[in-house]
């Protein structure tokens, strides 16, 4: 991975540079950034540019015999950890290193979402357990093969439970000489404390509007117009992009499964609710939290429409006919409990709620809501 082929983030990029340059490498960071943003690209390059035996000025070289394995994710000296759903035959990374090579050199700005239905684990939780902290001890306590240094980049270190990163403590804070730990993080509020204080921390923003669309422009072919909407839409989320771009299905989905949730639950409609709970709890975990999310985004755009300029809403054709009818019935009696249900539903979600009991719940609490009469 080429700092040049991550979208954007120019002051990073020149910070991580500058920081091989001056010899001021520390041995431990934590790139913390939201989804779509880069950060795990922006780690992968950096640890190329590290490990490159013919530094640019700006860059890698791309053609040294390093750069060639991590183009290729093979350089013995570079480890990944990333979150897999725990089976009989999967335990630790390893276990499934071809599909995520194959997923990160398809697309560098991975989502949690899109890793888990590569291994067709949609269903199952996101974990980093404690046998993988066994494994990376392993892996760090052997010499380097060709680099000066070893480099662990651990993906959705967040996703780690309190066992595997309480056994990772000390070697975070004392590593073997020449052994870099890169975390990669998007909510660092899941990180344990002791986690992040052992790490420099390489804070990285959303991608601004003018480099998404001329990414946009330049690599998909898109109009200017189209490449705008899309940018204004996705907040610089580029992951989102993409699944803009490629009219993906989930985003018809999220809106036909709201617009069945909120009709039944207005009236509610015990028959109708059983249905799409049904439906819904058959989709897999991540769909689940992916729904969530996407109805927190919906009654936030509810809301703009309500009570501020509506050419900020960030929403497709579609969904802007949909929210034009349903945005009567969010207002300041109800908004703050939609977003506090939701967000409660999307942390037990996290920690294996029972499905149906939770979409259940969430239906009562929406007809009270629904039905709660607009501030006078």
């Amino acid at each position: 991975m080429l700092f040049r082929e991550i979208i954007g983030q120019q002051v990073v990029k020149e910070r991580l540079i500058r920081s091989v340059k001056e010899g001021r490498i520390s041995h431990a960071q934590l790139f913390l950034g939201p989804q779509g943003s880069g950060s795990l690209a922006l780690a992968v390059a950096y640890a190329q540019y590290i490990s490159c035996s013919n530094k640019q000025e700006d860059d890698s070289c791309g053609e040294c015999p390093s750069c060639i394995k991590y183009n290729k994710l093979i350089h013995p000296d570079l480890h990944f950890v990333y979150p897999v759903a725990l089976s009989k035959n999967v335990r630790v990374s390893t276990d499934v290193a071809a599909i995520w090579r194959e997923t990160f050199l398809d697309n560098p700005y991975i989502t949690l979402f899109n890793w888990f239905e590569m291994m067709e684990a949609e269903n199952k939780q996101a974990v980093i357990g404690v046998e993988e902290s066994g494994e990376i001890l392993r892996k760090l306590s052997l010499t380097t093969y060709e680099a000066d240094y070893k480099i662990m980049i651990i993906w959705q270190a967040e996703k780690m439970n309190p066992q595997a990163a309480n056994k990772l403590l000390k070697i975070i804070e004392e590593p073997p000489e020449k052994t870099l730990f890169l975390l990669v993080c998007e909510n660092e509020e899941l990180l344990l404390r002791t986690i992040v204080s052992r790490t420099q921390r390489i804070k990285i923003t959303k991608i601004n509007d003018s480099d998404l669309i001329k990414v946009l422009v330049e690599r998909h072919s898109i109009s200017y117009e189209a490449a705008k909407a899309t940018a204004h839409l996705t907040d610089g989320d580029y992951a989102e992009a993409l699944l803009l771009i490629n009219e993906n299905e989930s985003a018809g989905q999220n809106l036909l499964n709201f617009q069945k949730l909120m009709r039944a639950s207005l009236k509610f409609d015990p028959k109708a609710i059983m249905g799409w709970i049904d439906e819904i709890s058959e989709a897999g975990r991540e769909r689940q939290k992916n729904f969530l999310n996407y109805a927190l985004h919906v009654m936030r755009e509810s809301l703009v429409l309500n009570y501020a300029d509506s050419s900020i809403m960030k929403l497709g054709e579609e969904e802007q006919a949909f929210v034009k009818k349903f945005s009567p019935f969010i207002h300041a009696n109800n908004i703050e409990r939609f977003t506090e249900e939701l967000n409660k539903a999307h942390y037990h979600m996290e920690r294996n709620a029972n499905p149906k009991i939770l979409f259940m719940d969430l239906a009562f609490k929406f007809n009270e809501l629904l039905n709660l009469p607009k501030p006078v």
